[in-house]
């Protein structure tokens, strides 16, 4: 079968791609077009993040097809070890370890060390929005994609002035792995990110002289290193800054406008949260769920394993369709409606399971809590503007909408 990534009907409407699969007789599936097995069950996609033995990570961001020489060469300079998505043991447990220790990764820590760096960024955020009454903005570039990255710089010690490229470098590693770029693209897009690595290698240097004070994450984690390659390299420390400067922002500001299209898309669903401001833990929830910002994420066979009756090859790569599995009957009952009231919403895999659950979930739940709260109270009668039309750009796994436009209103 072809999944249809990049021909637009996937991106057009997944849920029915997801759904025709989940109700075969099979819960795996080869695509031809992509040359990667489909994992849809629920069961299935959860035991497989669990064994990171059997379904190794070295290859989770690999490009999804066959990147044209000039750009290999471009990408081979590229020297980040891996530390977070694609690393396995032994270093992933010592990475994770690092992290651990110096990154908020529950909600306690979370609200406790980056709390007032969040209701900072989302009050100015709104105060904007709310300036801009009767106006229709794109929530987008205006919100959703520049609160999770204003949050992040914070956290990392950014300079201001570099916002702009990093928003520009991270964009075009998405694209550069999971989208389908020409081989001109494919060269530029990896230059981009051969200067972001560049970028945050320079950024873990310039701290050495004074990371005894700082409380940014790469001071913190430098204090952690204490000088030993042993616990953390500096390319190690680098290649952190270089995930977090990634998925710390492109995956929540894909929870934001996802939460917000449901959300305005059903005018009763925005008034409840409106007059219901404790139901949007639940809601954010949810979304997750329903439809969570990365749908899909890859591993690959270490040996030949047999996944429900089928035989996966060993060497093979595997692409565990999250979005599918989200919505397994078997776990999740009338699982296609969007139902925050639901017991097993949390069951969900959106920020995946095991070793490699993500490190930023508490962060990503925290700041989608504030955002959506504070819009709620500011901007009550909130609604999508007709020319709205929910459509995302062609990728294997970051649904990311085209735009999200909105009437600003105070009031209904």
């Amino acid at each position: 079968m072809d999944l249809g990534v990049f021909d637009g009907s996937y991106r057009t409407d997944p849920t029915s791609i997801w759904r025709a699969l989940l109700d075969s007789a099979q819960t795996v599936h080869y695509a031809d077009d992509l040359g990667m097995w489909l994992i849809t069950g629920y069961r299935e996609v959860r035991e497989i993040f669990g064994d990171s033995e059997t379904f190794a990570n070295a290859l989770t961001l690999a490009p999804v097809y066959e990147m044209c020489p000039k750009a290999l060469q471009v990408v081979a300079q590229i020297e980040a070890p891996p530390t977070t998505a694609a690393a396995d043991a032994p270093v992933h447990p010592r990475t994770r370890k690092a992290l651990r220790a110096v990154f908020g990764t529950t909600a306690k820590a979370a609200a406790e060390q980056y709390g007032q760096i969040v209701e900072h960024r989302v009050t100015e955020l709104v105060s904007r929005l709310v300036a801009r009454t009767g106006q229709t903005v794109d929530l987008i570039p205006e919100f959703t994609a520049v609160l999770p990255l204003l949050v992040i710089v914070d956290i990392l010690g950014v300079p201001a002035e570099d916002i702009p490229r990093i928003k520009r470098w991270s964009d075009g590693q998405i694209a550069l792995i999971w989208g389908l770029p020409s081989p001109q693209q494919q060269v530029e897009l990896a230059q981009g990110l051969l200067e972001f690595w560049r970028y945050c290698r320079s950024l873990v240097t310039g701290r050495l002289s004074h990371a005894g004070s700082g409380t940014d994450f790469v001071s913190r984690a430098l204090r952690y290193r204490d000088g030993d390659d042993a616990t953390l390299t500096l390319d190690e420390v680098a290649s952190l800054a270089f995930n977090l400067l990634v998925a710390g922002h492109e995956t929540t500001a894909g929870l934001l406008t996802h939460g917000l299209d449901q959300a305005l898309s059903v005018p009763d669903r925005w008034n409840h949260l409106v007059h219901n401001p404790d139901d949007v833990s639940a809601f954010v929830e949810e979304t997750l769920r329903f439809g969570p910002a990365i749908d899909g994420w890859t591993r690959v066979t270490t040996k030949e394993i047999t996944v429900g009756s089928t035989t996966i090859p060993a060497g093979a790569r595997c692409l565990l369709l999250i979005g599918a599995a989200n919505r397994d009957a078997a776990v999740f009952p009338a699982p296609d409606a969007f139902d925050p009231r639901r017991v097993t919403t949390k069951d969900h895999l959106s920020f995946g399971y095991g070793v490699h659950y993500c490190v930023g979930a508490a962060l990503a739940r925290l700041e989608a809590g504030a955002a959506l709260r504070a819009l709620a109270a500011a901007l009550p009668g909130l609604r999508l503007a007709s020319e709205h039309r929910t459509a995302f750009h062609p990728n294997v796994a970051f649904p990311s909408h085209r735009s999200l436009s909105v009437v600003i209103a105070p009031a209904v």
